[in-house]
C-alpha cells in the first residue's frame, strides 16, 4: 500500500514538472517568435523619424543591411528623412486611435508627421502594408501621401523590401546617390573655397596682415568678434572640413603681414570616391584649379575652374 502512494506520488510529480517545462518551452517560443509585419514597419518609422541608422539597419534585408553600412553618413540619415518627410530628427511616438489603426508620430520643433499603418496583407513571405502619412496638424485629407510598404521574411524576421513601387535595392542605388553625393559635395566645396578667400582677405583688411590659421577666422564662444575669433566661417569650416571635404590653408613665404602676402587654399575629398573625386587648389593669384588626384592635393598645374 505504501509502495503504491509512493509510485503515486511520483508520478504526479513528474506530471507536474512536464506541464511546468511545457509552460516554459511555450514562453520562450511566443518571446522569440518574429514580430508581426506592422509591429516591424512601426519600429522601422520609429528609427527613421529619430534618424537612429543602426537601429534602421536592423530591419534591412542582409544585403540591404551591407550596402547601409558602406554608405557615407549624409546618404544615410537622407535615406531616414525620406521615411518621414522630415529634414530634422524628431522624438517618435505611437498609439492605436478608436479604430483600432496603429498610428505613428514624428514630432519636431517645427512640425508632427502622422503615419497610419495598415492592415497587413500577407502572401507567403510577404508582407504588404499601406501606409497613409501627412501633418498630424492638417485635417484635409487630400494633403495626405498613401504608400504601399513591402516586407519579406528572412531568418524568420520581417525585413523591409520596397517603398511603393519601388525595390529597396540599396546596392545598385547607393551607387547613384554617391554620384550625386559627389556632384553637391564638389559644388560646396567650390563655394567653401571662395567663402575662405573672401574671410581670409576680410581678415587681411581688418588687422593688417593674414591669419595665422582657419581656426582664428570662427566664431569666438562668446563676446565681440577679435583678431583671435573674427567670426567671418562657420565653425566646421573653421574646424577645416564641410561636406565631405576637407580644407587646407597655407602661408606662402615667411611675411603674413600686409597685401603683399600671399597664401594657397586647397580641399580634398575625406573619403575619395565617396565624399568627392576632384581635389580643388586655389593660388596666390587667386586662382582656383580642380582635377581627379585620386585624393592627393591639388596643384597650379591643374587645370582651371571657372
Amino acid at each position: 500500500m505504501r509502495d503504491r502512494k509512493a509510485r503515486r506520488c511520483c508520478v504526479y510529480f513528474s506530471l507536474i514538472i512536464f506541464l511546468l517545462c511545457a509552460t516554459s518551452l511555450q514562453g520562450l517560443a511566443q518571446s522569440a517568435s518574429p514580430a508581426d509585419p506592422a509591429s516591424t514597419l512601426r519600429d522601422i518609422l520609429f528609427a527613421a523619424c529619430s534618424q537612429n541608422s543602426t537601429e534602421f539597419a536592423r530591419a534591412l534585408t542582409f544585403r540591404n543591411a551591407e550596402a547601409f553600412s558602406r554608405m557615407t553618413p549624409a546618404t544615410r540619415t537622407t535615406l531616414l528623412k525620406r521615411f518621414v518627410l522630415l529634414d530634422k530628427p524628431g522624438q517618435p511616438r505611437a498609439e492605436t486611435d478608436a479604430s483600432g489603426n496603429l498610428n505613428v508620430y514624428c514630432a519636431t520643433s517645427d512640425v508632427t508627421t502622422q503615419m497610419q499603418i495598415g492592415k497587413p496583407e500577407l502572401r507567403d513571405n510577404l508582407a504588404y502594408i499601406s501606409l497613409t502619412i501627412k501633418n498630424a496638424a492638417a485635417s484635409d485629407e487630400d494633403d495626405s501621401h498613401r504608400v504601399l510598404m513591402g516586407l519579406v521574411r528572412e531568418a524568420g524576421q520581417w525585413k523591409l523590401l520596397s517603398l511603393g513601387l519601388l525595390l529597396l535595392d540599396l546596392p545598385s542605388l547607393a551607387e547613384e546617390w554617391d554620384r550625386a553625393e559627389i556632384k553637391n559635395n564638389e559644388q560646396s566645396a567650390i563655394d567653401s573655397m571662395k567663402n575662405l578667400a573672401d574671410a581670409i582677405e576680410t581678415y587681411r583688411k581688418t588687422y593688417t596682415r593674414l591669419p595665422d590659421n582657419l581656426v582664428v577666422l570662427g566664431p569666438p564662444p562668446q563676446g565681440p568678434a577679435k583678431s583671435e575669433k573674427a567670426d567671418l566661417i562657420s565653425v566646421e569650416l573653421a574646424e577645416g572640413s564641410k561636406d565631405g571635404y576637407s580644407f587646407r590653408y597655407v602661408i606662402v613665404g615667411a611675411n603674413a603681414s600686409g597685401a603683399p602676402a600671399k597664401y594657397e587654399l586647397a580641399a580634398i575629398p575625406i573619403e575619395y570616391g565617396r565624399t568627392g573625386s576632384r581635389s580643388f587648389f586655389r593660388d596666390t593669384l587667386g586662382v582656383l584649379h580642380g582635377a581627379d588626384r585620386r585624393g592627393a592635393v591639388g596643384s597650379v598645374t591643374d587645370p582651371k575652374v571657372d
